[in-house]
């Protein structure tokens, strides 16, 4: 049985009314990729203010791998609300913080001592944890890498690469922040090819440390294993590895960022245990919590130990009913079959994906690391100019036909694919069939032009 029903045009009369409020209400600063307003969601579904169905593709951008209003985690949050909201763990804790440390730090890669901080957002978690770091090492240096996202705060922000619309107007930004180009092989910066370049790109950076920055001042290096915003950019296997032995050799401390790649997005907890690699400090949010505002810097012990006595916290981080939320989520890890069905569901939609790729000369490239999928548009397969336009068609096409989707990428021509693990097979390939037709309707307008 079909679950995408549309029952208005798209935008609807009531999304409409709405958008039309936020308009009048709501800074423009603050996008959407669709133009539609939810009313209720459940597992991987959606529905409008109108009463329209979309299958949800996009999982609140990478944060309900549980899906939605799941019976376990609205259960542990109903019952946390009613003993109590909100006490500031910096005033008075409680047990909940401390229990849900106890399981990530036994959770995360590594075998040393572990503690874990508690915050409200991606962008707070990478901010304490290049503080701890900082203070840990005395080394102000922060090394990222280009087309990585780590959130719009202005440390997290100055990591990340991407001007248009993130940065554009916002300057000045941090010093010391030294960036390299990633493990992008699609767009490899020195024009090599896998694997005759054996990690050219890391050893490159050796170079940018002898134009711009002294090593012995590069307190962490910032990466995601998987790039997120930037375009779910697959590094080969071994890279973060090899850049984590780089970063040893020169006393750098490794900061994971696993805000999108964590649980179970990429078929693993983490997605650093692909490479095996064990950072220093990992920083994990999105789906730890199941859409509360809940995140995570889990690191070596003596290293979160480093700030003085109330150099971390604040008001609301880790707040009970957020604590509860991520409890419930990671039981379902451990009772269910997450894992194993990230990997059913990005091989499902990568299969579709190589179908789709035989007719529409736009796709360039499709990767893949567990659920987490990008298919990357370009105009030309030689140049590889990218297909922005086309790819925003696709998106607008898709909503319309009732897949709620979106684009990534610095030059904003990736399609990914962040639908709840939850999704059954036939959920995935309704939606995956009215991709199919949004591919071909935009491949024959452009063979129309």
């Amino acid at each position: 049985m079909a679950v995408i029903r549309i029952r208005t045009e798209i935008p609807g009369p009531k999304s409409r009314a709405l958008m039309r409020r936020r308009a009048a209400a709501v800074p423009r600063g603050l996008a959407h990729s669709v133009p539609v307003c939810a009313a209720s969601a459940d597992g991987a579904c959606v529905t409008d203010v109108d009463g329209n169905v979309y299958l949800d593709f996009a999982g609140g951008i990478g944060v309900m791998n549980v899906g939605h209003s799941s019976p376990t985690v609205v259960a542990a949050v109903r019952e946390q609300a009613e003993r109590f909201s909100h006490v500031c763990f910096s005033v008075l804790p409680y047990e909940s913080y401390v229990s849900l440390a106890e399981r990530l730090c036994a959770l995360a890669p590594g075998g040393f001592p572990k503690k874990a901080l508690f915050v409200n957002s991606g962008a707070e978690a990478i901010e304490n944890a290049v503080k701890i770091a900082r203070h840990a090492t005395g080394r102000p240096g922060v090394l990222c890498f280009e087309d990585g996202f780590h959130g719009r705060t202005l440390l997290a922000l100055s990591l990340t690469s991407k001007v248009a619309p993130y940065k554009l107007g916002f300057a000045p930004f941090v010093s010391d922040v030294l960036r390299v180009p990633y493990g992008y092989c699609y767009r490899c910066a020195y024009q090599a090819s896998y694997p005759s370049c054996d990690f050219a790109c890391v050893d490159e950076i050796e170079q940018h440390f002898k134009r711009h920055a002294d090593p012995k001042t590069i307190a962490a290096v910032v990466v995601e294993p998987v790039l997120g915003e930037g375009g779910f950019v697959v590094p080969p296997r071994g890279y973060v590895s090899r850049l984590a032995s780089f970063c040893r050799r020169h006393g750098i401390l490794v900061i994971a960022d696993e805000v999108q790649t964590g649980f179970g997005r990429t078929g693993r907890l983490f997605a650093c245990e692909h490479d095996g690699v064990e950072p220093d400090l990992l920083v994990t949010a999105k789906s730890l919590a199941a859409g509360l505002p809940l995140a995570a810097v889990i690191g070596r012990a003596e290293l979160m130990d480093s700030p003085i006595e109330g150099g971390l916290g604040g008001t609301y981080a880790g707040n009970p009913i957020a604590c509860a939320a991520a409890h419930a989520v990671l039981d379902l890890f451990e009772s269910g079959d997450l894992l194993r069905r990230s990997e059913e569901v990005g091989a499902r939609i990568e299969a579709h994906a190589q179908r789709w790729a035989k007719s529409c000369r736009l796709i360039g490239d499709i990767r893949r690391r567990g659920a987490m999928v990008g298919i990357e548009l370009v105009t030309n397969r030689d140049t590889r100019e990218p297909a922005k336009h086309e790819t925003e068609e696709i998106v607008r096409l898709a909503c319309e036909r009732g897949v709620i989707l979106i684009a990534a990428g610095t030059l904003g021509n990736v399609v990914r694919f962040l639908a709840p693990l939850t999704i059954e097979d036939a959920e995935l390939d309704e939606g995956l069939e009215v991709l199919s037709e949004c591919f071909v309707a935009v491949t024959s307008q452009v063979a129309a032009r």
